[in-house]
């Protein structure tokens, strides 16, 4: 169990980068992990890595700017 156990962590452009990376973190410090993306592909594979990777979540494609 880690620090974010329980927790739901939203992390905008993660399917790749520096995003990826954060999710990644995230996820390994136990929190549930939501992955958006402006490209549908990477926030699924993104999602759908090990767990305490990045996943552990669920994905989602979409902007900050057009919600």
């Amino acid at each position: 169990m880690g620090r974010l156990s329980g927790k739901i962590a939203i992390v905008t452009g993660a399917g790749r980068g520096i995003g990826q990376a954060i999710a990644g973190k995230l996820a390994a410090e136990g929190a549930t992990v939501v992955v958006t993306d402006l490209d549908e592909a990477t926030a699924i594979q993104t999602a759908a890595a090990p767990p305490g990777r990045a996943g552990d979540g669920r994905a989602d494609r979409g902007s900050v700017r057009s919600h």
